[in-house]
């Protein structure tokens, strides 16, 4: 019999107790900060982060930010883009031709991030050292 069906047939001290062990289980549950996972649903996607940090070194062009990612298409390069501007982290200005080239660059959103992924490359290096060394 169901936790459920058993309470609603039941009164008196089993009731009593399966409430009482409710409330401290859900006291006692273990939730995500929103906060977190509100940064992981923008920067958690894969290549996110790569382009946020080589725009960190400076603006750039889209096939300069394409060279220093090496093994990103261009499709998910455009992509990601695409998704840190609509969450207000980079901006994309049309520079005039010829030829005609787009410069992407953080905005203050996104230059905010710089200590956090300084802290993460530095968390790498001692963490994953050999592995980080290899790439």
């Amino acid at each position: 019999m169901s936790l459920r069906l058993r309470k609603s047939l039941s009164g008196g001290p089993t009731r009593q107790y399966d409430d009482a062990m409710d409330e401290i289980c859900e006291a006692a549950a273990i939730r995500c900060d929103a906060a977190l996972a509100s940064v992981f649903g923008v920067l958690g996607k894969r290549w996110t982060g790569l382009v946020i940090g080589v725009l960190l070194e400076r603006p750039a062009r889209f096939a300069e930010i394409a060279r220093a990612i090496p093994g990103i298409t261009e499709s998910m390069l455009s992509a990601r883009l695409s998704e840190l501007k609509d969450a207000g982290l980079v901006t994309r200005e049309v520079l005039e031709g010829p030829p005609i080239a787009s410069l992407y660059r953080l905005t203050p959103r996104g230059e905010a991030l710089r200590p956090a992924l300084v802290a993460l490359g530095d968390w790498a290096h001692v963490h994953l050292g050999a592995e980080v060394a290899s790439r």
